[in-house]
């Protein structure tokens, strides 16, 4: 039983995320909180890297937390099964926390903990789910039933954005209940460190030469295969591609990289190294089939670069604009190919939608995070 005295925030989320950490630190100088990892352990084997993922920025520095016991058979957040916390209950509740805030459903765990915690704790959902472009017909009003079912379990959903807010609002969610609550990184990390002249110089390009970047999964999600084949097309001599990342389809990638000498491939890099990258390039791409936002959009944008993504990327709607960049349609090499050509045409128009982009995503940042959230206790 929950105490009468409750106090505090708890929040379920399963391992320690780059994404977060900060967010946690800054809403605990604010409020009592506490954070439960439900995955119990504190990095995990990134199944779309193909690689154990250790960062390295502090993740458990300025908040209290603990690791919950993970007796699931196939630990991982991957499927349903993957979290399973026999003692979660018992500690939420020696907490005794007067709200809940809660990220994700789909693991038995945290779905547990929602129907349990309904009418004795305020909980406040996150999720960043967007509505596919396509999806089986049969499934859909199963699917429809069930989420609308769960999401009326929360007191409060937070929204990360106009395509997330469309998605909770398709299944049942009443305006009263969303509240926004931007998708963010540490924008002045970003921005205020790293210098990509090391790297451009390592690669050979000369001062006039444009530099595309992609960063993230070598998987098919990401597609960054249409984007090798649209730079083919162009063929400029003074264009460049570079990928940095892992996954299934690398040996794919670095084998086309050794056909063309302005394709580069380089290994998944940590959170310290990344804005010197984003800082050399010139124009930053993520053309993805399905993304439910995009991180590395905000992470571009806080380096100051302009932006061409997929027009299924969460994010696409609220950061992308005429003066930034620009959205192509999904798995259109010839609309990629003809918005890659307009862009990389100057690089003091690429400079100029940097500038813009830098503007537009100050405002995406943890301290409204933190505002947003109060609002909700």
């Amino acid at each position: 039983m929950i105490k009468e005295l409750q106090m505090g925030l708890a929040i379920i989320i399963s391992h320690p995320i780059q994404y977060y950490a900060p967010f946690f630190q800054l809403l605990a100088k604010r409020t009592p909180l506490k954070v439960f990892y439900t995955c119990g352990t504190t990095s995990l084997y990134d199944r779309k890297f193909l690689c154990q993922v250790n960062w390295d920025i502090p993740l458990l520095e300025g908040y209290d937390y603990t690791f919950l016991k993970n007796t699931a058979k196939h630990p991982g957040t991957h499927h349903f099964l993957g979290i399973i916390n026999p003692d979660a209950f018992h500690q939420i509740e020696e907490f005794n926390p007067r709200h809940l805030l809660i990220y994700g459903w789909s693991n038995l765990s945290h779905f547990k903990i929602i129907r349990h915690f309904e009418g004795k704790v305020k909980i406040i959902f996150r999720g960043d789910s967007i509505l596919p472009g396509k999806y089986p017909l049969w499934k859909r009003p199963f699917k429809k039933i069930f989420l609308t079912w769960l999401y009326s379990h929360a007191d409060t959903i937070l929204y990360a954005g106009t395509n997330n807010k469309a998605y909770f609002k398709y299944y049942g969610v009443k305006e009263e209940k969303l509240h926004f609550l931007p998708h963010s990184v540490d924008n002045e990390r970003f921005n205020s460190t790293g210098s990509g002249t090391f790297i451009r110089k390592s690669l050979g390009l000369k001062e006039t030469d444009s530099l595309l970047l992609f960063a993230g999964k070598f998987n098919k999600g990401k597609n960054p295969i249409l984007l090798l084949k649209a730079f083919r097309k162009l063929n400029k001599k003074n264009h460049h591609l570079l990928y940095i990342g892992s996954g299934p389809l690398q040996t794919l990638l670095e084998k086309e990289a050794k056909t063309h000498p302005n394709i580069h491939i380089l290994p998944f890099q940590n959170q310290k190294n990344m804005p010197s990258f984003y800082k050399a390039c010139n124009l930053f791409c993520l053309p993805s089939l399905h993304e439910t936002w995009g991180l590395s959009i905000n992470e571009a944008m806080a380096c100051g670069k302009a932006v061409l993504v997929s027009d299924q990327c969460g994010a696409a709607t609220d950061l992308v604009t005429a003066t930034n960049g620009m959205v192509f349609k999904n798995n259109d090499l010839n609309d990629l190919t003809t918005k890659l050509d307009q862009l990389l045409q100057c690089n003091e128009e690429l400079e100029r939608a940097g500038i813009a982009s830098a503007e537009l995503i100050s405002k995406w940042n943890f301290y409204e995070q933190v505002k947003s959230t109060l609002k909700c206790l």
